[in-house]
């Protein structure tokens, strides 16, 4: 069917919701609307699915979601009994229509006989993978469009493990959403005794099992309740875990009021995404009000976390991910093994896409790194492997966009433990006579200094994420033998698992298959290209290593140029 035959089909069905005809109607003469809403579905892959909130196959809708859980209740009902008796638990952030998405997905699973537990309120992604864990249920779902723009929702699914779920189960999934073609025949069971409220003592379990992960108890009980510490929640389900785990700590936290409210407009910001300054631009301007000393801000789900802090004038500075990243990473390295807690076979574990540093921080500590796709699911996994064989201990995961998590409570990045952690971690510094700031330019002083930037190439329509996907297969064509200063040493094709030199030779990447990829350069730095998995954006990521910040800004503006004329060179072929 054609998508104006599929649009009408929709507007005359009476399972339609009057105000869903109505939003259809009011685009009857807006073809590229129309082909937009119904020329595709929205895609359900190894990240769930995300969509603008509209109604339309291609939206995120109480249909889609609807047919969604029906595709993953058809899954669960494959699993032995046991498997199946023991729920699913479901969590959603502030967004638009999330309590009712998680409410109709609840409703769906009940009609299917599955027992689903609900949150009452707004949590976030690690409390949903911790519930997971904590009940023993079989899946979790989550409700968020994580940092995206308001108009965005998503629905992520999680296994047993609290990971969100593999590519294989997904596959499974996926093929029992795509049998169902009705949309609009998928009902549920609102009244069920079958959906549960979500026990208190999952909240309380919760924040003990973060406490048990803290490093430096007596910096906190000498210098927290001084510490001048600004948060923003920037509307979302962070307010009040992350408030309560620094109270509880005794460590002084002052929020950012206009900012704690459920909007789910953030209509005081331009996007709830912590990684940029202007996001944290309330809690900056309080800071500076009140004279503190960071700044953190967590987006609607809670799963990242964005932190200011003073430089050596006094201004505030919103750090990189990557940057806090490397302080977290050395922090937890300094504190275990001047404690003598670093276990022998310790390992840290991040995307492949983050920061060039980790490898010589963990190499001068003795400790072993791993490198994933993008994604925390494929930490998840390494916990869950070496859990298993015993090989690895994990003592830290992180992602350049801003996602960390210490501890195996959860298998999700975890904004609540990273701001436990970040707290602390400016307590132990006060302690020592140090700052935050002063330690990272330590650390780049001792291990050479790492300029680490993303940018993003925003693309739009039905066919965004198959032109993103063909420009990234268009870049596997083409020979490169430096970008800027720097030559190319390896190309790293992610989709076919091969690692290839300059010289010719080939080997294995050992790694799940993603379409990247992956330019390795002399002296350590290197340039990736990747498709989003979650947004219509083309993603650049650049670790340019140099002797000093000024000349790592010119090769990385010399790498930029390069970039750039492949991108015109590939797009022109």
């Amino acid at each position: 069917m054609s998508y104006q035959n599929i649009y009408e089909a929709w507007v005359k069905d009476p399972r339609l919701a009057p105000e869903d005809r109505a939003e259809l109607e009011a685009i009857a003469s807006d073809e590229k609307e129309k082909e937009y809403r119904f020329g595709g579905e929205l895609a359900f892959g190894t990240a769930g699915m995300r969509g603008i909130i509209g109604c339309g196959m291609n939206m995120m809708n109480v249909y889609t979601v609807m047919r969604a859980t029906q595709g993953l209740a058809e899954y669960i009902k494959t699993l032995p009994a046991k498997e199946q008796a023991k729920g699913v638990v479901i969590s959603y952030d502030t967004r638009r229509g999330s309590r009712l998405f998680a409410e109709k997905s609840a409703a769906v699973l009940a009609k299917n006989g599955i027992k689903a537990y609900l949150f009452d309120d707004v949590h976030p992604v690690p409390m949903l993978s911790y519930a997971v864990r904590y009940l023993g249920t079989v899946a979790g779902i989550m409700i968020t469009a994580s940092h995206n723009p308001k108009e965005y929702n998503g629905y992520k699914v999680y296994g047993e493990d609290g990971a969100q779920m593999s590519p294989e189960a997904t596959a499974i999934v996926v093929g029992f959403i795509e049998k169902i073609t009705d949309y609009l025949s998928v009902t549920g069971e609102e009244k069920s005794p079958l959906i549960l409220p979500v026990p208190k003592e999952v909240d309380d379990t919760y924040i003990e099992a973060l406490k048990k992960l803290t490093l430096s108890k007596e910096a906190v009980e000498k210098c927290g309740k001084d510490l001048k510490l600004v948060y923003t929640p920037v509307h979302g389900s962070g307010y009040v875990p992350v408030t309560r785990i620094l109270k509880e700590l005794g460590i002084n936290v002052t929020v950012v009021e206009e900012q704690t409210t459920k909007d789910t407009e953030f209509s005081t910001v331009k996007v709830p995404n912590p990684e940029f300054k202007e996001t944290l631009s309330m809690g900056i301007a309080l800071a500076n009000k009140i004279k503190a000393d960071v700044v953190f801000g967590t987006d609607p789900d809670s799963d990242r976390l964005g932190v200011a802090v003073k430089d050596d004038k006094g201004e505030f500075v919103a750090l990189s991910g990557n940057q806090v990243g490397i302080l977290l990473l050395d922090y937890i390295l300094t504190r275990l093994k001047e404690e003598n807690a670093l276990p022998k076979n310790a390992a840290v574990v991040k995307s492949f896409v983050t920061t060039g540093m980790a490898k010589a921080i963990c190499a001068d500590f003795g400790v072993a790194l791993f490198e994933t796709p993008v994604g925390f699911k494929f930490i998840g996994e390494k916990i869950k492997e070496w859990e298993a064989d015993g090989s690895h201990t994990y003592v830290f995961g992180f992602e350049e966009s801003c996602g960390y998590l210490r501890g195996t409570h959860a298998r999700d990045k975890d904004a609540v433990v990273a701001s436990m952690l970040c707290a602390e971690m400016v307590c132990y510094y006060t302690y020592i006579g140090k700052t935050v700031w002063g330690r990272l330019n330590e650390i780049y002083a001792k291990y050479g200094f790492v300029l680490d930037k993303n940018e993003s190439i925003q693309y739009a329509g039905l066919n965004a994420m198959k032109e993103m996907n063909a420009v990234v297969d268009a870049l596997k064509t083409v020979a490169v033998k430096a970008f800027g200063p720097f030559a190319v040493e390896a190309v790293r094709d992610y989709s076919a698992d091969i690692r290839r030199t300059a010289d010719g030779r080939t080997e294995p990447l050992n790694i799940p298959k993603c379409n990247c990829v992956y330019y390795e350069l002399a002296g350590g730095s290197f340039v990736c290209v990747r498709p989003s998995g979650t947004e219509p954006k083309l993603k650049i990521y650049y670790s340019v290593k140099a002797p000093s910040e000024q000349e790592a800004e010119a090769a990385l503006a010399a790498c930029k140029a390069s970039v750039k004329e492949l991108l015109d060179k590939v797009k022109k072929a």
